[in-house]
Formats: C-alpha cells, sequence, structure tokens
C-alpha cells in the first residue's frame, strides 16, 4: 500500500484551501450587505449559515475566504424569505454566523 508523501498531502490542502465552494444563487446578487442593522426597513427574519472553517480537521482555511462563503450562503438564503438586504448580528464562530435579513424595498 502506497502512503502518500506528507508534502503531497500539505500541498492538497493548501490548494483546497483556496478554492471558492459556496456559489451566488439566482436573485442572490440583488441582496444588498450592511455593516449594521438598516433603518427604515423591514425585519424578514434571521439567517443561520455555516461553512468549514477546517480542512481536514488539521488547516485552518483563511478567515477572509470564510467570511466571503458565509455572506454568500446568507445572500442565497435572503429572497427566499422575501428580503433584499442582510446584516451580520456578530461575527463568525467556528464556521457558523448569524445574519438579519430586511426587506428595505432595494
Amino acid at each position: 500500500m502506497r502512503h502518500l508523501p506528507l508534502a503531497a498531502f500539505a500541498t492538497a490542502v493548501l490548494g483546497l484551501s483556496g478554492c471558492t465552494w459556496v456559489h451566488m444563487a439566482p436573485g442572490a446578487k440583488a441582496v444588498k450587505v450592511m455593516a449594521t442593522a438598516p433603518t427604515g426597513c423591514e425585519k424578514r427574519g434571521e439567517v443561520s449559515v455555516s461553512v468549514a472553517d477546517k480542512v481536514a480537521m488539521v488547516y485552518e482555511r483563511n478567515d477572509l475566504r470564510v467570511r466571503e462563503e458565509l455572506e454568500t450562503l446568507a445572500r442565497n438564503e435572503a429572497p427566499g424569505i422575501g428580503a433584499d438586504t442582510i446584516s451580520p448580528l456578530g461575527p463568525p464562530r467556528n464556521g457558523d454566523q448569524q445574519f438579519a435579513a430586511w426587506r428595505c424595498g432595494n
């Protein structure tokens, strides 16, 4: 039985960590992202999203990439509950994050 050399494994892990596995759904591109809760908007609910923040339980993924994927997932969910804007309810934690979803009439 052949074993994968450590260098090849490390290269594969690093290569996968740069990949974006989350893609924008139709309609999600129009969803705006606000840093804080917008004023004058109707709250439509909350969205909880999650991505892997570690690869093979060994390598921690790039924090910016994880944040981008969480935001994309939240934007993907917003149109389904009649929202056109999202705002984070707190920072990401262990690959999980919650967002408030709003209808602002954008």
